[in-house]
């Protein structure tokens, strides 16, 4: 069974609880890596945090929220074996997982609608690594 980890800063908090609600609805089980509430904190501290849990199992994803997205991809991406996206759209998303084996997706809270974000997020579950010619790209990452 695959671990979700999810997280965010103070601006994708919100967002972040909208997302752990839907995980719960569709009984999906996760683990929340915080912030426990919107007090300003620093996304480096999350995004990495999640990253190193990510990266212990290639079983593992994660999903990270911000303002925009960028700071969390910008650091989860320092770590070796992670594979963060920013994904602003479904298709951006659903190729994300089948070319790249993206392992985190990254989302920015002040830039998409809640509707997409959860749509994103399911599209990002479900979507399978198609390997084949992909595959040998992955490992010159």
């Amino acid at each position: 069974m695959k671990k979700i980890f999810i997280s965010s800063d103070h601006a994708g908090y919100k967002l972040k609880e909208l997302i752990k609600l839907y995980l719960d609805k569709k009984k999906i089980l996760f683990t929340d890596l915080g912030p426990e509430n919107d007090t300003k904190v620093d996304y480096p501290d999350y995004a990495h945090n999640v990253a190193n849990k990510v990266k212990i199992n290639n079983n593992h994803v994660g999903i990270l929220v911000c303002g925009t997205g960028t700071g969390m991809n910008i650091t989860a991406n320092k770590h070796k074996n992670i594979r963060a996206a920013q994904c602003f759209n479904l298709k951006s998303t659903k190729l994300s997982r089948l070319h790249n084996d993206a392992n985190i997706i990254t989302l920015g809270s002040r830039l998409l609608t809640k509707k997409n974000a959860l749509n994103f997020v399911s599209v990002f579950l479900k979507t399978k690594f198609e390997g084949g010619r992909h595959s040998k790209r992955i490992k010159k990452i």
